[in-house]
């Protein structure tokens, strides 16, 4: 009897470890997904800049109509600060699946509009009006969808595992990049250059809104996390109870605002390297660097999956070394490798241009083992949309969003291929640095008061004693 009760125990034992493991898998997955569908159009749009200046604006000056072009590329960012704000408070207030439900829908139907777009030659500046609209639309989900799911996955995460979960989500920000790339490249061969630049561009953003109804009805089988749902039972219980809610009320506030400032510091040498990297480097190549459409493409496609594949694996450094090891580490090799990185993929071959995006692509995979999982840590669970919805879509419109018109802008008046390095250096020093030197190490902060607390160091450490015993 009693083996027969160990044989019990045994098998009910294995299977909530399965049942757990299935259950880690679809929050991983459905953070996952819906990041991809998110970003998928953001991709799209920037890899096919030059042919959407084309059939978007005038053409009487073609430098004009690209600056045109990433500016409705800037323009999206404007609305992200009011999706954080929106969603933010639909975050804290009704649940965390509440915001990636709505924000994948919000996307998709943006991303499938463009694909039905009439272009200038059909209906004149109504044209770009129209893409200014879709791409507003855009902005306002994404800057809730960014705030959502990286509250839900550092919420879901393991204690000692936030940043392995949340590298392991945040990669499929950057694969669409180099998927998009690829699906572009065969839907080019297959159709034909001629056939593509007239109507073939518009099969991605068609695509795009099949791959974010996926994450939707993937989203629909989540649970908000039990972080967040143990906060607002015991806010309500702390409200019915009738404690003081002033004091509290008001340190929060204060740790939100310094939190905010920090996030602000914090996001740019993300902001500028990512960007560049996504939204820059393929027209850069193409443009200054003489390569062919399809050599830019595989480029700027083997760079943004090199930086897929590093970050995941820069998230277990984060989580063995902590978050200001990584910012500090990923900002100084950013900085450092800036120009040679310009210089590289400005030299004109396939090779050179692979390496001189990877140089931006290992720095970025650096600097975001530590961001994404770090600017959300910052916040309490209470707060933890609002303050970072707030904090870090205002700071990545400002520095994000401009960065491919910056540099586009910079090229032109400079005539020097290494002017987009060096304004990313600029920020990089003065914001970046500090940033790294103010903020604290939150690899072991409470996620609940977002207060440092090193008992979940002294918990992960008795764990590993038990399991080596």
């Amino acid at each position: 009897m009693r083996l027969v009760g160990m044989q019990r125990r045994q098998v009910s034992k294995e299977y909530h470890v399965n049942v757990k493991v299935v259950s880690d898998r679809r929050k991983l997955m459905g953070g996952a997904v819906g990041n991809f569908g998110e970003q998928f159009d953001y991709t799209a749009y920037a890899l096919l800049a030059p042919t959407l200046a084309v059939h978007f604006f005038p053409q009487a000056d073609p430098v004009a109509a690209m600056l045109s072009t990433f500016a409705v590329y800037a323009l999206s960012f404007v609305a992200r600060p009011f999706g954080g704000m929106i969603f933010g408070y639909v975050g804290d207030r009704f649940g965390r699946l509440s915001v990636l439900q709505w924000t994948v829908v919000l996307m998709g139907g943006g991303t499938m509009l463009m694909g039905f777009l009439p272009t200038y030659a059909s209906i004149g500046l109504v044209a770009p009006a129209l893409l200014v609209c879709c791409r507003l639309l855009q902005g306002l989900s994404i800057g809730g969808e960014t705030t959502g799911v990286e509250s839900f996955i550092t919420e879901s995460a393991p204690d000692g595992r936030r940043a392995t979960w949340m590298t392991r989500v945040m990669a499929w920000a950057y694969w669409p990049a180099a998927i998009v790339a690829v699906v572009i490249l065969g839907i080019r061969l297959i159709l034909g250059d001629q056939a593509f630049e007239e109507w073939g561009w518009r099969i991605p953003f068609l695509a795009g809104g099949l791959v974010a109804g996926i994450g939707y009805y993937l989203r629909r089988t989540l649970e908000d996390p039990e972080e967040f749902v143990e906060a607002m039972a015991e806010a309500r219980s702390k409200d019915s109870a009738g404690s003081d809610q002033a004091s509290q009320g008001l340190g929060a506030a204060v740790q939100v605002r310094r939190s905010v400032l920090l996030v602000t510091l914090l996001q740019p040498p993300m902001a500028v390297g990512a960007y560049l990297l996504t939204g820059y480097m393929y027209t850069f190549v193409a443009v200054e660097g003489g390569l062919s459409p399809t050599r830019a493409l595989l480029s700027n496609a083997a760079a943004v999956a090199t930086l897929a594949i590093l970050l995941p694996l820069m998230g277990r450094l984060s989580d063995r070394f902590g978050r200001r090891a990584m910012f500090a580490a990923g900002a100084g090799w950013l900085f450092v490798m800036a120009v040679p990185a310009f210089l590289l993929a400005d030299a004109g071959s396939l090779v050179t241009a692979f390496l001189g995006q990877a140089l931006l692509a290992i720095g970025v995979a650096m600097y975001g083992s530590a961001a994404f999982v770090g600017w959300v840590e910052l916040f309490p669970t209470a707060m933890r949309c609002r303050g970072h919805g707030i904090a870090y879509n205002v700071s990545v419109a400002l520095f994000g969003g401009t960065t491919p018109l910056i540099a586009t802008a910079l090229i032109g008046l400079t005539g020097s291929p290494v002017a987009p390095a060096i304004y990313a250096m600029a920020l990089i020093g003065t914001f970046g640095l500090a940033g790294v030197l103010l903020v604290p190490e939150t690899k072991h902060l409470n996620l609940r008061s977002s207060i440092y607390d090193d008992s979940a160091s002294r918990g992960a450490a008795e764990q590993a004693a038990v399991a080596k015993g």
